[in-house]
């Protein structure tokens, strides 16, 4: 429940209730303070009407003023009742009962009451009583109190429903454009959002997130643009000093030499997933080939020292070359770098008919658990690197139909496995390492 609409329309609704119930209430006491103010009123006027029937001097005259429903007593200067109505009759000729009170219960009925003096009639000291009964006014106040709670309960509960349907109808247009923003990559082309038809606050916002979005593709370009450039520059100078190092180790064996030289080779590395990273995946061509798995171990063992290969080598593997070594490289890079110098690193090679599975371990610390999958996220690293190789490798086993994931293994230390599909051939046909043709152009991803 926490949407807009229905915050929206619970605010509106705790709004309207305070403002109906303050207004109601104050309505509501007021026809009542009317209706009690009247009911005053009849009885007093009824009072007035039989003291001065009465206090003509025509005792008889009484009983047509006597109202319907209503009690009537005269009490002479003694306190005695000389005169009552049906109703009361039973204190006829008997003190009288209700000196000094203006509500009286009279058989089982709440009555108010009124006392005139009757200065001609008997000795000059008696008075009338008066009274009518307020069980038509009570039930009125029940009735009209009952009316009100009914209303502040039904009232907000109507407006709820009804204000958060309309603003179901009013946002639609907000909640779509939240849900198409929500499913943006930003590796793919930036696609503006649909406008609404009706030009209001949501029309005005997604305009705004429009002009945002064009900005960010715009400024996204350009750095991918500059990235490209510096990559290219850099890339040149790094494969000739990464030669010159490589000649000048094997030559001298000297320590220093060796170290600078897999400096240039990391640097070099470096390069190429900052190169991936600027073209992206959409630009990403695969040249296609089926090269026999040993070639590809040879590849690493000589890019990574000291890694242990296990499983089955001796078979088969679809792939490009450069692109697969790339990223396995990574994965070595990356193990190797969390082992130390006196860990281990293992690489194991499954295949089954419909995939071929690249499983790297290592002995290190393992992956910190806060990070989960966005270790391969680019710049995110858990081992102190660039943290683009997890991303780049991620990359390029996806542009081969395949996956890579990470975790930790229940041994310790960090394990990815990197599957591909099962080398599936068909009519198509590209030139291999070993000679053999399969397709004859590289596949565009």
């Amino acid at each position: 429940m926490q949407t807009l609409r229905f915050r929206l329309a619970l605010l509106y609704t705790l709004l309207a209730l305070v403002v109906v119930g303050l207004v109601s209430t104050l309505i509501t006491a007021k026809l009542l303070s009317d209706l009690d103010t009247q009911f005053q009123v009849r009885l007093d006027e009824r009072a007035d009407s039989l003291a001065g029937a009465f206090g003509s001097g025509s005792r008889g005259l009484g009983k047509p003023f006597t109202p319907s429903g209503g009690y009537t007593m005269i009490v002479d200067g003694s306190g005695i009742v000389t005169y009552a109505n049906a109703g009361v009759k039973v204190y006829e000729n008997s003190p009288f009962p209700f000196a000094g009170r203006s509500e009286v219960p009279i058989q089982d009925l709440p009555v108010r009451t009124a006392t005139r003096k009757l200065s001609g009639y008997g000795d000059g000291k008696s008075f009338i009583w008066v009274g009518l009964p307020e069980d038509a006014l009570l039930q009125a106040r029940q009735s009209a109190w009952r009316l009100l709670w009914t209303a502040l309960i039904l009232t907000p509960a109507l407006m709820l429903l009804f204000g958060w349907l309309l603003g179901r109808s009013a946002l639609s247009g907000l909640k779509q454009a939240a849900s198409l923003a929500d499913r943006i990559d930003p590796a793919q082309p930036v696609t503006a959002l649909p406008l609404p038809r009706q030009q209001d606050e949501v029309y005005r916002l997604l305009t705004a997130i429009n002009r945002l979005l064009s900005r960010i593709d715009t400024q996204q370009a350009r750095e991918k643009q500059l990235l490209g450039q510096i990559v290219h520059e850099l890339g040149a100078p790094l494969t000739v000093l990464r030669a010159s190092l490589t000649q000048a180790s094997q030559r001298t064996g000297d320590s220093d030499v060796i170290r600078a030289a897999l400096v240039a080779d990391e640097l070099t590395f470096t390069t190429q997933d900052l190169m991936q990273l600027a073209r992206g995946q959409l630009e990403m061509k695969l040249a296609w080939h089926f090269i026999p798995a040993l070639t590809l171990q040879g590849r690493l063992d000589r890019l990574v020292s000291g890694t242990t290969f296990g499983g089955d080598w001796s078979g088969m593997v679809l792939c490009d070359p450069d692109r697969l070594t790339q990223a396995l490289r990574n994965l070595l890079a990356n193990a190797r770098r969390a082992a130390g110098p006196s860990g281990w690193v293992e690489t194991n090679l499954s295949e089954t008919p419909e995939q071929v599975r690249f499983t790297v371990r290592d002995s290190g610390p393992g992956l910190p658990g806060n990070l989960g999958e966005r270790i391969f996220e680019p710049f995110v690293s858990g081992s102190g690197s660039s943290g683009l190789g997890l991303s780049v490798s991620r990359q390029i086993a996806e542009a081969h139909g395949g996956t890579l994931t990470g975790g930790n293994h229940p041994s310790g230390g960090a394990e990815f496995c990197l599957t591909l599909p099962g080398p599936e051939l068909g009519d198509d046909e590209v030139e291999s390492d070993s000679g053999v043709i399969l397709s004859p152009e590289p596949a565009t991803i």
